[in-house]
């Protein structure tokens, strides 16, 4: 492992595509998350040049984001639960999202020029940055850096893995840098590791040490 310090130690359910057992795997793939073009990346701002408009209702939109009110999309290895972004018109500069990875999968492998920090809420896996690997547990904090192509892996077998995910990808497109690319798609097939995985609606402790970190 390499000693650059990439990860840092520390102490009601939606339609899955995946689940239609009449879809080709070319046409699971056009219906994961990361296969849609027509996400908004940044949002518009139009009104009076005080802006007083959009302050308004920036003070008007709910602060507290109920996960039962999201459901997760994706699967059957990792699922998604997307909390904030552009679209949802609270923020505008990050996105926020829940990471859970069925035992033994693997992500998409791509690459983009916006940074990314994943809080491993539980299990143990680990990252593969540039042809690097860095291990994780629950507790840590994984860095993807500028330019990085990565792909996020768990190595438990039997327990899945969770990560709550914030990135800054609308600042950086706002800034129009733009670079963005996908490597190898997000894995629509089924493994023996993955098979009958449900995505976890509520916290659990499940890999958590006892007294915490």
């Amino acid at each position: 492992m390499d000693s650059e310090p990439r990860v840092q130690k520390g102490a009601a359910n939606a339609p899955i595509g995946h689940n239609s057992e009449n879809q080709t795997r070319e046409e699971k793939i056009a219906n994961l998350y990361h296969s849609k073009k027509d996400r908004i990346f940044v949002r518009s701002i139009q009104g009076a040049y005080n802006v007083k408009e959009e302050l308004d209702r920036l003070r008007a939109v709910p602060r507290v984001r109920k996960a039962k009110e999201i459901g997760f999309i994706d699967g059957p290895q990792c699922f998604s639960r997307h909390y904030v972004e552009p679209k949802d018109g609270i923020t505008q500069t990050f996105h926020l999202h829940l990471e859970e990875y069925a035992p033994g999968a693997s992500s998409q492998k791509h690459g983009h020029v916006n940074e990314a920090a994943f809080y491993i809420l539980d299990g143990t896996g680990y990252e593969i940055h540039d042809g690097v690997r860095y291990d994780w547990q629950a507790g840590d904090v994984a860095i993807v850096h500028n330019n990085c192509v990565h792909q996020h892996f768990n190595a438990d077998p039997k327990k899945p893995a969770r990560a709550i995910v914030i990135k800054t990808k609308p600042m950086y497109l706002f800034l129009n840098m733009l670079f963005q690319k996908t490597v190898k798609d997000r894995p629509v097939d089924v493994t023996p590791e993955s098979e009958g995985f449900i995505a976890r609606e509520i916290e659990e402790d499940l890999n958590h040490p006892e007294g915490g970190y």
